[in-house]
């Protein structure tokens, strides 16, 4: 994440006007998805995540393409 120079701002826009790109399934901790997004300055960023039964998200990483 800071390698890319992503901020929180440019991981929240990425969940919310991105979408899931591929769901994990193969791992026994539980389902993970890779969502893709856009940055605010307009680049394509991949938000590995998992969602949990209490609509909190767990952020496992973030790198823009």
């Amino acid at each position: 994440m800071l390698d890319d120079d992503l901020d929180r701002v440019d991981i929240e826009n990425a969940i919310l006007k991105g979408y899931i790109e591929k769901r994990m399934t193969q791992d026994i901790r539980g389902t993970r998805y890779r969502l893709e997004g856009p940055a605010l300055d307009g680049r394509l960023i991949h938000v590995i995540c998992r969602f949990k039964e209490n609509t909190d998200i767990i952020l496992i990483t973030v790198y823009a393409l």
